[in-house]
């Protein structure tokens, strides 16, 4: 049987220098590259010289396009997903066609590159042989219930964050786990503004108090006692 292969290609979160040669060459030598928004992917295959056509893929048209986009892989084209920014399938599209494109017998084959939560986790300083990945909390429903269940984790937990929720979260944080509990809270990974900002959840609620969050956040939780 005929069969083609689907690429996951992680893109930059920032910093165009991490894009490595392997995903720019697989990116060019693709069919179709399935992009979250070909607007701003445009920017990116254009700085890097890549005129493969886009086709848009994304969590609103994800369900209704997956059927058609493993018969092609099925008939042997090679696509590559990407996402705006990042690993595609960590808090982005990716995991209905990944998990179709297996299900069907299809090649799925996922290079390594940029995602925000390792390089969070790595300059956190806190234990890294063991941690928990929870991407966004539920938005409502179901939110107060996952940081109840969270509160007695002992590993390091790793969240991510909008700026204009992250007053309201790190105030649920530390109505859970406690005020005290250390976190490392980690803004623009990889962009010209960059930090890293170190101490307990109440003293970076007081913090983003005085300062308008601006930007995207990883938050990188110290487990409770005993981790």
């Amino acid at each position: 049987m005929q069969t083609g292969t689907l690429y996951i290609v992680p893109t930059p979160i920032g910093n165009l220098g991490d894009m490595t040669l392997r995903a720019v060459e697989v990116l060019r030598d693709a069919d179709l590259i399935l992009s979250e928004d070909t607007r701003t992917s445009g920017k990116l295959l254009k700085h890097f010289q890549v005129d493969t056509p886009q086709r848009s893929y994304h969590m609103h048209n994800e369900h209704r396009l997956v059927d058609g986009l493993v018969a092609e892989v099925g008939s042997g084209r090679k696509l590559a997903l990407i996402s705006d920014a990042g690993t595609p399938g960590i808090s982005d599209p990716g995991f209905l066609l990944v998990r179709a494109c297996i299900q069907a017998g299809h090649r799925v084959e996922c290079l390594p590159g940029p995602t925000a939560f390792v390089p969070a986790l790595v300059n956190s300083g806190f234990p890294t042989d063991r941690f928990v990945f929870e991407g966004f909390l539920p938005p409502k429903k179901g939110r107060q219930t996952r940081l109840g269940e969270l509160a007695e984790e002992t590993r390091t937990m790793v969240f991510y964050e909008s700026p204009h929720k992250l007053l309201k979260t790190l105030d649920q944080l530390a109505e859970h786990f406690g005020p005290g509990r250390e976190i490392a809270v980690c803004r623009e990974l990889t962009k010209l503004y960059e930090e890293t900002l170190r101490g307990s959840l109440e003293e970076m609620a007081a913090h983003f108090r005085e300062h308008p969050p601006k930007g995207e956040f990883v938050l990188v939780v110290r487990g409770a006692a005993g981790a």
